[in-house]
């Protein structure tokens, strides 16, 4: 009997390593989540920064949410969402102003006027994204898509508060003026912002495309960059779209167990001596089809957390796109500089004219020109060759300079990738066990069931 009931066992119960499902071992896994945790979107609070930055001297935090209406352009009730921005003094710190904690609203367009300027103010830093706008398609199979969903705009709060957060851990854009006025100042501060001329000094999409294509000497760095973050973008969302096809799976495994949660519930009304251990067995089915939404859930958030860094990878192109257009910019310099003092060394005859050019026609049509003429021409060609030599030194340094410190600003970042990434993917580990271990205990209560039947 004692051998049957070991077979029985084996049946029902599916072999485990012992090293996944050791306790022991989770806990291993939450010590190196918990130390090398730091400022994603998706945290509610994060470590506090060490490097003389705002986040050392404040709290700042996306704390509500709330739904108002306004009346739009054509006379129609326009529905947006607000999130409250509170910052408050770590100890004795002074805050962000003398005034002490600040609490106001923000609109989502609010944040990304904030973030436009700093792309622009800050051409040389990859720029924490923003968390989406719009919801798509996560795990469910969504019919309608709610951008008003409970459960998205809470997502988006959390992504809006790691978004602040970040901005105040960075040594540079901590202190940006515009970015205390976004935390403490209520009234005039779009005015403010747009009182700045950011957008003029934005470069156009049409330059950029001229830099990309005409570009005669690219760096080799920021082509390689321009790669790696190709690369990054396409490994993540490839990494999404086979999560999101397994939680797809997942999910549908456990709801069909509602089926057969109905039809022990059903069947107990039938048997009479194996009655209560079928309606035992038909709630532990329910059980197993009802705990796999909230798991879901909190996976849907950690795949937030990955989501961010295809957004991130963008904001790697944005630097490298900067660099091509100031390199571009040098090159025009240079082709300039070289073009004029070409001019001159002809007017001078160091060097060679060409046979059929606008200068030879006219020689030939209206007779050579005087001494006083050419003398003027080399002026006005030594005026702006000097001109130009300004302009190239001034370039270069531009290019340089920027150059130098995107580089630094990419080192960061690739460091706090890393230490990001390892955090998900270790959450995702203990997500992925508690799940195993939840349907475990589940299957195992289900067996017992059907043994003392």
């Amino acid at each position: 009997m004692a051998e049957a009931d070991q077979d029985q066992n084996s049946i029902f119960a599916p072999n485990y390593d012992s090293a996944v499902t050791d306790r022991s071992k989770l806990g291993e896994f939450a010590k190196i989540a918990a130390k090398s945790r730091r400022p994603i979107p998706q945290r509610a609070s994060v470590t506090k920064s060490q490097d003389g930055t705002l986040l050392e001297k404040v709290e700042i935090s996306v704390s509500e949410q709330e739904k108002r209406q306004g009346a739009s352009a054509m006379g129609m009730k326009d529905q947006y969402t607000v999130y409250l921005v509170e910052t408050r003094t770590r100890d004795d710190s002074k805050g962000v102003s003398e005034a002490g904690p600040t609490a106001l609203w923000r609109r989502y367009s609010e944040f990304e006027l904030l973030r436009n300027y700093l792309v622009v103010a800050y051409a040389h830093v990859v720029v924490p994204p923003l968390p989406e706008k719009r919801m798509t398609i996560m795990w469910q199979q969504l019919t309608t898509v709610d951008n008003f969903d409970a459960d998205f705009i809470e997502r988006r709060r959390v992504g809006l508060e790691g978004f602040l957060q970040r901005v105040a851990s960075h040594p540079a854009m901590c202190a940006e003026q515009i970015f205390h006025g976004f935390l403490e100042q209520e009234d005039g501060w779009k005015e403010s912002v747009l009182a700045t001329g950011f957008q003029a000094k934005q470069d156009s999409r049409l330059k950029s495309l001229n830099a990309q294509f005409r570009l005669k000497k690219p760096d080799r760095q920021f082509e390689e960059l321009k790669n790696y973050a190709t690369d990054l973008q396409s490994n993540i969302t490839t990494l999404l779209k086979t999560r999101a096809k397994l939680a797809d799976r997942l999910y549908g495994i456990h709801k069909i167990h509602g089926n057969y949660g109905r039809v022990f519930s059903e069947w107990s009304g039938i048997e009479q001596e194996m009655g209560d251990g079928l309606q035992s067995a038909g709630h532990f089915m329910d059980a197993y089809k009802d705990y796999i939404d909230d798991f879901l859930s909190e996976e849907e958030q950690i795949a937030d957390q990955l989501k961010e860094y295809i957004y991130f990878a963008e904001s790697l192109k944005n630097v490298c796109r900067k660099q091509e257009v100031l390199q571009y910019e040098l090159e025009r310099a240079e082709e300039n500089l070289a073009s004029r003092s070409l001019q001159r060394d002809q007017i001078l005859g160091t060097a060679p004219t060409k046979a059929f050019s606008l200068r030879s026609m006219r020689s030939k049509i209206f007779g050579p020109e005087s001494q006083e003429a050419k003398d003027a021409q080399v002026k006005l060609l030594e005026d702006q060759i000097e001109e130009g030599e300004e302009t190239v030194t001034k370039a270069t340094k531009e290019v340089e300079s920027f150059m130098e410190k995107a580089l630094t600003e990419v080192d960061r970042f690739k460091k706090q990738r890393m230490v990001d990434l390892k955090e998900i993917f270790i959450n995702y580990a203990i997500l992925q066990i508690k799940i195993s271990k939840r349907g475990i205990t589940t299957w195992n209560s289900t067996r017992d069931c059907f043994l003392k039947m």
